[in-house]
């Protein structure tokens, strides 16, 4: 018996409570060759490892059900940022717990205390008997939140195992129960360091006390348990979880990636290919990791398998960073027999790589393609159900009015964005810099503006305003109107040589379109027609970058395939393409 292992001196009553924590009461028979006179209504009290958090279903020892109220908990995990999220960005591994709607107010404010004011907690070096933890329990300034402090700073610093043993003991012991919270926080100790036993006699207390384990305890146990010699036992619980949740990406990747280590490249890419119909982006630690694990393998469904990988980032406009990039290159020259060599390089201005000289595709939409698209956007995206929550039907219409009487326009700004470039500068100061330099040769300016920029205000100066509108055109939305649509619109209906210039990534209009292939026309043509815009280092200029003439996606002519990627793991959005290239030939 892995847990509590060391505690033999602590009593015989504290010994068989903690033998039944992992196995049923037959079970503590045969280890102690004791009998068990004890009455049911003993039997209950002293063996049901009760929740006191609420946070999981016990279960019922009368066998009635799972009780009615339900409180949810969960463990997140801090991963790798996706490409196609807005959610925060950390360091894969680490792990935080947090509250989720519906828990009692007493829990969040003790979980607001444990986070905001014992961040500097130290918990102890060695185990503690019971006196000593409550020695310490009264001498901390909030008693009432001492074991959750407790246990997330062993989280924290990695306490030894033994030290969270002594807790735990310590609190069935006094208590009679252990909270489910605190449960999952010792799970996260056991993940944490690789404590395989542990981890499994952990989910053995879960699946008989609960009848429902929350999604970041499966996180945990799918988590440590890939990791381990026992990782057949992850994909096990990833069909148990498919029976009551979807399972989360973290769930799917632990198990892709054990898979792939274990050179069970068919059933990676099994869950692979299931984890995408489940509308779940995978991460690029897991993509990598595919290529990583079939370097030196000569199989053709293999090759399929991983180009299919490179298909999607095509077709998802998804740059890879340096690290995945060699992953990459590594694995092609890596093909028995298959004479790839990769380069790094720069495409030249032309589209022309001076590898291997291959012209690029063009960025740029056939005539049928861009009146496809026009008639798409307008109809789906500004003229849909969407664009009026935002602006009014008669603001548009003159909107409408305003441009058709003043086409075609080279470049359309949307000026508000633009404004906050540089928050030290005045905003009108912002705008008029853009102006001045995007009004040379002669080009004709749309400015999309809301109607405070005319109010003479600390930061928009009227006598500024004045000389801006005698370089562009200005239409002056409501204040509340979000000008997406009209910068659409006005951009398509000038004509394929237009351009807009906005930090937006228009991810809700793209999103807008219903089919993959008009999705897809949307993005090569934002990529072809979105100026990028961004302060200089010292932030006293502001920086605009012409899109390219060639089209900044992976792509392959069969014997050559030519991959843009990043130097740095941050993100890089739709219009934002990186400057560098790996170029694969075909010998």
């Amino acid at each position: 018996m892995a847990l509590f292992s060391q505690t033999s001196q602590q009593g015989f009553q504290a010994l068989l409570w903690r033998c039944h924590m992992f196995w049923p009461i037959s079970r503590c028979r045969q280890l102690f060759a004791v009998p068990f006179n004890i009455s049911n209504r003993e039997k209950f009290s002293y063996f049901s490892f009760m929740t006191s958090s609420s946070t999981a279903l016990p279960v019922d020892p009368k066998g009635t059900g799972a009780f009615t109220a339900k409180k949810k908990s969960e463990v997140d995990y801090e991963e790798e940022k996706g490409w196609d999220e807005e959610t925060k960005v950390v360091s894969e591994g680490k792990l935080h717990f947090s509250s989720s709607v519906g828990a009692p107010k007493k829990l969040l404010m003790s979980q607001a205390l444990s986070r905001h004011k014992f961040t500097n907690v130290q918990p102890p070096e060695k185990p503690l008997q019971a006196e000593e933890w409550n020695r310490l329990r009264e001498s901390f300034r909030s008693p009432e939140v001492f074991e959750e402090v407790m246990f997330n700073s062993m989280v924290r610093c990695n306490s030894p195992i033994d030290v969270a043993k002594s807790l735990l003991t310590h609190l069935a012991k006094s208590h009679g129960d252990i909270a489910y919270s605190l449960l999952v926080k010792y799970l996260a100790l056991c993940v944490q360091q690789g404590q395989t036993s542990e981890i499994r006699d952990v989910y053995d207390i879960m699946k008989v006390r609960f009848k429902i384990i929350e999604s970041g305890a499966y996180n945990l146990l799918i988590r440590g348990l890939s990791n381990s010699d026992q990782w057949r036992m992850a994909l096990t619980l990833l069909e148990e979880v498919k029976k009551i949740m979807i399972p989360s990406r973290t769930n799917y990747e632990s198990c892709i990636k054990a898979a792939s280590r274990h050179q069970e490249l068919n059933l990676a890419f099994e869950l692979y290919h299931e984890m995408l119909t489940k509308d779940l982006v995978p991460t690029f630690d897991v993509l990598q990791a595919l290529f990583d694990f079939s370097r030196g393998m000569k199989d053709a469904e293999l090759q399929k398998e991983l180009f299919g990988i490179l298909l999607y980032l095509r077709e998802n406009q998804i740059y890879p960073h340096k690290t995945f990039m060699w992953s990459i290159k590594l694995w092609f020259e890596s093909i028995p027999g298959g004479n790839w060599r990769g380069h790094l390089t720069n495409i030249k201005d032309s589209g022309q790589c001076p590898v291997c000289k291959h012209q690029l595709e063009d960025s740029n939409l056939t005539e049928e393609e861009y009146s496809n698209l026009r008639e798409r956007i307008i109809r789906d995206v500004i003229h849909g159900t969407d664009t009026f929550r935002k602006t009014s039907p008669q603001e548009f219409e003159a909107f409408q009015t305003f441009v058709e009487n003043r086409l075609p326009f080279d470049i359309v700004i949307d000026g508000l964005n633009v404004s906050h470039m540089k928050p030290k500068k005045m905003h009108c100061e912002n705008l008029f810099d853009a102006v001045n330099h995007l009004a040379k040769n002669n080009a004709r300016l749309l400015v999309l503006g809301r109607k405070h920029m005319l109010s003479n205000s600390s930061n928009w100066k009227r006598e500024v305003m004045k000389e801006m509108q005698n370089k562009a055109d200005f239409f002056f939305a409501e204040n509340i109107s979000e000008d997406d649509a009209f910068l659409l619109y006005a951009t398509l209906r000038s004509g394929k040589h237009c351009k807009f210039v906005t930090r937006d990534f228009l991810r809700d209009h793209k999103a807008c379109l219903s089919d993959s292939r008009t999705r897809h026309l949307f993005r090569k043509w934002q990529r072809g027609h979105q100026i990028a815009i961004s302060s200089s280092v010292d932030r006293k200029r502001l920086n605009f970058l012409p899109p390219f003439r060639y089209d900044c996606v992976v792509q392959t002519t069969g014997d050559t395939w030519h991959i843009p990627y990043k130097d740095t793991f941050d993100e890089k959005y739709s219009y934002e393409v990186p400057r560098k290239w790996l170029c694969i030939q075909q010998k």
